[in-house]
């Protein structure tokens, strides 16, 4: 990739204008979110009456919801959530997942697509060498940083600034975050299943006593990866 000294000046005013896409793409997706009747559909409830009307197709609607969602910058934990709360502790960790993979492949290309050439310009020598060690290590570095909950959304669009390979991104994301993610489905799942039917002799059950140990042990997973790595 050229320098910014190097590159053409057509080239880098494409790559400024693109730049001011994407800026302009993200804001409007946090404005539309926050301050708009969006808001409103995200709730347990209002989500849950709109996949009842979609029938049997309720999931393949909730993996494009997710999809969507995530692309506008909607936390990840948020619809997380609703998938257990609808779905359950395991259904919901499928359908959560397959619209946590294409939520952030979807982000990562826009990230690609709009900022990578105004973020190759801006990286001077020092920050190059860097920049080159993500193309080659791509695999580890995105596993690693999904085991330790780096922010998911603007780790998507992140990734698409750096040279890490697409497959590798991919492949880093799908297995980094099939851990979090069930343990979050099942802890969420489970204790709506027992709020529905409203037996709380089950809240000492040993199904609910699991997903609260998983839900606590999560928060311990980045320290136990860092200690690993001696960092």
């Amino acid at each position: 990739m050229e320098s910014a000294e190097n590159q053409p000046t057509g080239g880098r005013g494409k790559a400024v204008v693109k730049a001011v896409i994407l800026i302009v793409f993200i804001v409007g997706a946090v404005l539309l979110v926050r301050f708009t009747p969006v808001k409103g559909y995200l709730t347990a409830e209002a989500l849950g009456r709109f996949l009842d009307a979609a029938g049997l197709w309720a999931p393949l609607v909730f993996i494009c919801i997710y999809t969507l969602g995530i692309c506008l910058f909607v936390p990840g934990t948020l619809l997380t959530g609703l998938g257990a709360a609808i779905f359950g502790p395991y259904w919901g960790f499928v359908y959560v997942w397959f619209g946590a993979m294409l939520g952030a492949s979807a982000a990562f290309v826009i990230g690609r697509t709009l900022g990578r050439e105004f973020a190759a310009a801006l990286i001077g020598e020092r920050l190059r060498k860097y920049d080159e060690a993500i193309e080659r290590n791509g695999f580890a570095t995105v596993l690693y940083l999904r085991l330790v909950y780096f922010p998911f959304t603007p780790m998507n669009f992140g990734m698409g600034l750096t040279r890490v390979r697409f497959w590798d991104y991919v492949a880093g994301t799908g297995l980094g975050i099939i851990v979090g993610t069930f343990i979050f489905t099942f802890f969420i799942g489970t204790l709506k299943q027992v709020w529905v039917s409203g037996e709380w002799g089950q809240l000492i059950s040993f199904k609910v006593f699991l997903s609260v140990a998983l839900f606590v042990f999560s928060f311990f997973i980045p320290k136990i990866l860092k200690k690993f790595r001696g960092e």
